[in-house]
């Protein structure tokens, strides 16, 4: 496993966005019943295990983008209205808008169940993008200060000798 860590995530010093992809299999999965739920109900176990083994080379910050039922229908019909935002829909949306409340139940359980010290969840309202910008910018910017990251020195040359170098030859 440590193999596969280290072969997907970003090197030292970058920044790495990821999706909730390892989190299907405790939402869409339950809501539409595809495994039973002693089945599905396993993977917090296993998502927490991935995160605490993550969070041994990387910073975690998950955030949740809370979004109302009636702000994601103004979105998904701002997509339909301007053409160059057609890209963006997916009529498979508006199925699961049926399943809206259970999706939001399956949400809340996995925002308890993997809410962990190592990983922990920030819930961000997000009906108003200003809002949502806003309280990502600021998480973010709060977790690396606490991470106290320091510029790295420089390998095998020193500044002080290499502006001489540069002053001598004008």
């Amino acid at each position: 496993m440590p193999g596969v860590l280290k072969r997907r995530l970003p090197p030292p010093g970058i920044v790495g966005v990821f999706d909730r992809s390892h989190y299907e299999d405790v939402l869409v999965v339950r809501v539409h019943k595809l495994v039973p739920a002693d089945r599905w109900s396993r993977r917090y176990d296993v998502i927490n295990r991935f995160e605490e083994k993550l969070s041994a080379s990387c910073a975690i910050v998950k955030c949740f983008l809370h979004i109302s039922k009636e702000q994601q229908a103004k979105r998904l019909l701002a997509r339909l209205d301007d053409p160059t935002k057609h890209w963006k829909y997916d009529p498979a949306d508006v199925d699961q808008r049926a399943y809206w409340d259970d999706y939001q139940r399956a949400y809340s359980d996995a925002l308890q169940n993997c809410n962990t010290e190592a990983a922990p969840w920030y819930i961000v309202p997000a009906d108003h993008k200003w809002y949502r910008n806003w309280a990502i910018t600021n998480i973010l910017a709060e977790r690396l200060e606490e991470m106290a990251l320091a510029w790295p020195t420089p390998e095998g040359w020193n500044p002080t000798e290499q502006r001489a170098r540069l002053a001598a030859d004008p």
